[in-house]
């Protein structure tokens, strides 16, 4: 339940509760496109991402705020990171981290092996999490899922947004995809921060099927309890239009071969000029919602895209 002290008042929406700001700044209907980076390997994308890591620390002092990319797509980030960590190489860096995640399913024990939570601590390690400045997750294990969001989302704020969204490419039915989990069809608006949505199948097999493709080890039991998860938490168009930059990876088509069409159409959609059509377009595609921001690096493997793409 949301507080009076709260910065985010709720909007439901056809089933689905989304957070938004009670003074939403007016996100920019610009369509920048989005250009693809083709990079050779996967060790590629983690050090592409790692460099941007470090280009935005020399560009500002004090903190630096990130969300952090569950599944494949930044594993070699995260395998790097932890390497790092486990020297003092990085240490100076490290220690201005305030370390976010962007989506979860719910509910979900925290300790669950499909949760990202884990993910995160088994590839980044504990010297990672012991050397950064903060970790927030979204939490999955409270009866208040909306007042455990409103937390979190507070915390966010508090410490000035995202420096760096690192984000993915999810697909979806009908060459649609998802950017965190924000799903086809949600309700999801440009002043939306985070929200509660009811779990589809997609996002449910694409969760647990990206798990297993990065090397989880998930046992049965914990397959069974995700499998009764109602909820999907993600972050919103609102903090990903509100990070400073965004960096994307999409490196998964040889287990996920539907992203190499779901990519395309991004990139090749025509965004309409009229407000009410562009709200609709992006309601159907959330993927497309990446061209609205004017600081997206995209990282790619050869076969997410062809000639023809």
């Amino acid at each position: 339940m949301t507080t009076a002290t709260s910065l985010f008042q709720r909007e439901d929406k056809n089933g689905n509760m989304w957070l938004a700001l009670n003074e939403p700044v007016l996100a920019s209907t610009t369509d920048h496109g989005i250009e693809p980076i083709v990079l050779p390997s996967e060790a590629d994308v983690g050090e592409a991402m790692f460099k941007e890591l470090l280009s935005t620390a020399e560009a500002k002092t004090g903190d630096i705020n990130i969300a952090l990319l569950g599944g494949r797509g930044a594993q070699q980030l995260h395998r790097l990171l932890g390497e790092k960590a486990a020297t003092n190489e990085i240490d100076e860096l490290l220690a201005r981290l305030n370390v976010f995640t962007q989506d979860a399913l719910a509910p979900l024990a925290m300790g669950n092996g499909l949760s990202f939570v884990r993910d995160f601590e088994r590839i980044l390690g504990e010297a990672f999490f012991a050397k950064i400045k903060s970790f927030t997750p979204m939490q999955t294990d409270t009866p208040d899922l909306e007042g455990a969001l409103t937390d979190y989302l507070n915390k966010l704020e508090s410490l000035g947004g995202l420096d760096i969204f690192f984000i993915g490419h999810g697909p979806e039915a009908n060459d649609a995809s998802h950017l965190a989990y924000i799903k086809p069809f949600s309700g999801a608006r440009a002043h939306h921060m985070a929200g509660i949505i009811p779990i589809s199948s997609s996002i449910l097999e694409h969760h647990i099927s990206k798990f297993k493709a990065g090397g989880s080890e998930i046992s049965a039991e914990d397959e069974a309890q995700c499998r009764t998860a109602q909820y999907i938490l993600t972050l919103g168009p609102a903090a990903i239009l509100g990070a400073k930059k965004v960096v994307q990876s999409v490196v998964d088509a040889d287990t996920a071969p539907a992203k190499i069409s779901t990519y395309a159409k991004v990139r090749q959609t025509s965004l309409p000029q009229d407000e009410k059509e562009l709200a609709g377009l992006l309601d159907a595609n959330p993927g497309l919602w990446i061209r609205l921001h004017s600081n997206v690096k995209s990282f790619v493997l050869p076969n997410v895209t062809s000639p023809n793409n």
